[in-house]
């Protein structure tokens, strides 16, 4: 959730991200209604609490004969008590319903509008030029013996898909040079749970506009991930962090899964679109001062890791509408992939602020800028997370440097984990 005093004090600013979001700003000014009601019930059940509790120390002390009728009156005291609970509970959950329809508030510079109105911060790379025909990664992966859609369809239906031999060690491969990148820079790597409780998936804003993405579990009432920011976001909840040594890295290996909700007749063919796949996804538990810096060191892993790839790609700002909930800003990285003329998002990155961290009751003691000895009040930390490898680069590498005859050329950078293969040849 956003902050509630900047609600309260600067509720203009949260007006604009809503707006620039596309969201109705009429939210704003309910949930400081609703943060209104709230205060005042709580207010008015703690003030008949605090007369319960005195009254009681009266009934106590008071003679023999009077307690009879000061038990009556207790009796009813504590019937409006109960009823001012009541009300201060339903206030507060209407309070809670209301703060919920606000989403981060966005950075200053964030692009407003749409899908379509990202501002591209720039272009690396040349866009590959062939002398022949190119196939897309489908075709070529079926040459290769790489991919198989058809028995993926035939085992668990639309948009899954076998990787096999090649294509399963190139996955592998490409996987273990995320994580050795992550590893040289301090990330911590971790496997994790891909089932995670509702008030983690909660947390993490994903049970918001976009909850028919995600696969629930009825009877276990558990959701799975489609992304392992979920339960990296959830890894600290309701702690209190060290940060005085820096920020707290993570790299997580997960199996990921999204219902691609919406998405009819859009990439149905090959692996572009798929409701289950592996990915690598960096998180980061940081300072809010220095949250806009970390994200762009996050940016600037993703791209050494696609410059080294030989991918032509370009860096985009994405619009406050096209955001997630959690996100206060997001930079995609869309890889040119030649046999659709068209960059593809390969990489996100988003700094959610502490909008998850609120949710998730996850806070950090700052440091005490006079050198004072008393502690200091705890504050919520900001949240990071960004992409270093996922399934679908393969779509981008087996493309860009594919060659006539159907093979294709291993980027230097992978040939070590595949055994120093340089170039993987069509199934005779």
């Amino acid at each position: 959730m956003i902050d509630l005093a900047l609600l309260r004090d600067n509720p203009e600013i949260v007006r604009r991200s809503q707006a620039a979001r596309g969201n109705d700003v009429a939210t704003v000014d309910a949930a400081l209604e609703a943060d209104r009601s709230r205060r005042t019930a709580l207010a008015a059940f703690e003030e008949l609490r605090a007369e319960q509790n005195a009254f009681g120390k009266q009934v106590a002390k008071a003679p023999k004969e009077e307690k009879a009728a000061l038990v009556a009156q207790a009796k009813d005291l504590a019937d409006r008590v109960k009823q001012a609970q009541q009300v201060a509970n339903e206030a507060s959950d209407a309070a809670s319903a209301a703060l919920a329809l606000i989403e981060n508030v966005v950075i200053d510079g964030v692009p407003a509008g749409g899908e379509a109105d990202f501002v591209e911060l720039r272009r690396v790379g040349d866009v590959p030029a062939f002398g022949f025909e190119p196939r897309d990664h489908l075709e070529i992966g079926e040459i290769l013996g790489a991919i198989d859609m058809e028995r993926g369809a035939k085992v668990s239906g639309a948009r899954f898909y076998f990787l096999k031999g090649i294509g399963a060690r190139l996955e592998i491969a490409l996987m273990n040079l995320a994580l050795d990148k992550a590893l040289q820079n301090g990330f911590t790597p971790m496997i994790v749970p891909t089932l995670v409780r509702p008030e983690i998936m909660q947390g993490t804003g994903f049970l918001g506009e976009h909850a028919d993405e995600v696969y629930h579990l009825d009877k276990e009432d558990l959701y799975l991930v489609g992304t392992s920011e979920v339960p990296l976001a959830g890894y600290h909840k309701d702690e209190i962090l060290d940060l005085s040594q820096g920020a707290l890295r993570y790299a997580g290996w997960s199996t990921c899964y999204r219902s691609e909700a919406g998405s009819h007749g859009k990439d149905t063919r090959g692996i572009i679109r798929v409701h289950q796949f592996n990915k690598l996804e960096m998180f980061v538990y940081t300072t809010p001062e220095d949250a806009e810096a970390e994200h762009l060191r996050l940016v600037a892993l993703q791209e050494e890791m696609l410059t080294a790839l030989g991918l032509a790609y370009r860096v985009i700002d994405v619009a406050a509408g096209d955001l997630g909930s959690s996100a206060a800003r997001k930079y995609d990285i869309e890889a040119w992939v030649p046999t659709q003329g068209a960059f593809r998002e390969l990489t996100s990155t988003s700094n959610c602020t502490t909008y998850q961290a609120r949710r998730l009751d996850t806070r950090y003691r700052p440091e005490d800028p006079a050198g004072g000895s008393a502690p200091s009040k705890t504050q919520p930390v900001a949240t990071l997370n960004g992409t270093l490898a996922t399934t679908r680069w393969i779509v981008a590498i087996l493309e860009t440097h594919q060659q006539e005859d159907g093979s294709v050329r291993v980027p230097e950078v992978l040939r070590p984990y595949l055994g120093g293969l340089d170039v993987l040849e069509p199934l005779a």
